[in-house]
């Protein structure tokens, strides 16, 4: 009697053990990838499926995107400046069977045809390029490791440079060639700036030359703005003409007292 007890608790527990090997459970982001006595029956999920113990193997593949960091790489640029670069790549598995039986790893896989990659690319590009067209570098990392690994059911949705380190010289030359574009920018304005005041100033002449009365009335205004700062000393100007004509005048008077003198 103990020992028929002892067999149907073993039988019970064998059963209960092939029916859990028999039953997974695939969550909604989640396909399996079965192999049946070797060869591939196809993919499978999500929700409840059920296997042939001993015969049938369940490879689970995760559909969700995945980020994947892509350490600093030492590259020398087309204009000979040696840069560090880090990258992260976005991507998720398209096809779960591919993903299986066409690479070991596919996201180790993914991981190294990105570093080779993004050397690669910056190889390829000057360094005003990689800092000023940053959108563009990224657009071609993405086409070409999307490339690479679409046979592995692989979609690289997304690649994005984020840090560019470098030299400390080329950061100085960098400083300095920025600092004189200010100044450019600075000369370039001011002397703007002087070519502009000149043409109000000549323009202004001319007014004041068709209607002399109103250089009259800005000296009357010069005056009244001296005089709201209070100071002690007034400076009134004179017009030159007012001058000339004290010069002639003079020069008459004395022209005239010289032929008066004689023996």
């Amino acid at each position: 009697m103990l020992g028929t007890l002892i067999v149907v608790v073993i039988v019970i527990f064998a059963v209960i053990s092939l029916v859990s090997m028999a039953i997974k459970i695939l969550k909604e982001y989640e396909r399996g990838v079965l192999f049946r006595l070797g060869r591939l029956a196809g993919a499978r999920g999500p929700g409840l499926i059920f296997i042939i113990p001993f015969i049938d193997r369940l490879v689970t593949v995760d559909l969700r995107v995945v980020t994947l960091d892509v350490p600093s790489q030492e590259a020398i640029t087309r204009d000979n400046v040696t840069v560090k670069v880090n990258a992260v790549v976005y991507f998720r598995v398209l096809d779960p069977e591919a993903a299986i039986v066409q690479v070991e790893d596919y996201k180790r896989a993914t991981w190294n045809i990105a570093q080779t990659t993004l050397r690669n690319v910056l190889g390829q590009s000057d360094l005003d390029e990689l800092l000023a067209h940053r959108e563009r570098i990224n657009q071609k990392l993405q086409q070409i490791i999307d490339e690479a690994t679409e046979p592995w059911g692989i979609k690289v949705a997304i690649v994005e440079v984020k840090d560019v380190e470098l030299p400390d010289g080329m950061k100085r030359s960098m400083a300095r060639q920025a600092e004189a574009e200010r100044e450019k920018r600075a000369k370039i304005i001011h002397a703007s700036g002087e070519f502009e005041a000149a043409q109000q100033l000549q323009e202004a002449a001319h007014t004041l030359a068709q209607e002399p009365v109103g250089i009259q009335l800005r000296y009357l205004q010069t005056l009244t703005e001296i005089a709201v700062e209070k100071n002690s000393t007034i400076v009134f100007p004179l017009p030159i003409d007012f001058f000339k004509a004290l010069g002639v005048m003079f020069g008459n008077v004395s022209s005239h007292d010289d032929g008066q003198t004689g023996p």
